[in-house]
């Protein structure tokens, strides 16, 4: 999927957004993040993902922790699926499922720990 310039600022913003938010706040869902966006429907969950895809590519070609971390489904309290195939495929993240979870823990850490 290519971003248009209106998705590049999205991702701007959010980037933005969870930057500023203070640790306690965090981590939010994708929901809240549309919310406090200012995203309106049709795909407003699906254009959060994307921007949050476009942050981590940024992330980790930086060498930088992937702040998209900061994100999480209402359900689980991980991220949704799309996020851990986007690590892997970025080289961040084991192949292996199973170890997921403990890569994501770990990867939240980071973020966390920059954040301070």
């Amino acid at each position: 999927m290519s971003l248009t310039m209106h998705d590049s600022d999205l991702s701007s913003r959010l980037r933005e957004l969870l930057s500023g938010l203070p640790d306690a706040a965090v981590p939010i869902t994708y929901k809240q993040a549309a919310e406090a966006l200012g995203l309106t429907p049709p795909r407003t969950i699906q254009r959060v993902a994307q921007a949050l895809e476009a942050m981590m590519r940024e992330d980790v070609a930086a060498g930088r922790p992937m702040l998209a971390s900061l994100v999480v489904s209402r359900r689980g309290n991980l991220p949704r699926q799309g996020f851990f195939e986007l690590a892997v495929e970025l080289g961040r993240f084991p192949a292996e499922p199973a170890q997921h979870e403990a890569a994501y823990r770990q990867e939240l850490e980071r973020v966390m720990a920059l954040r301070g």
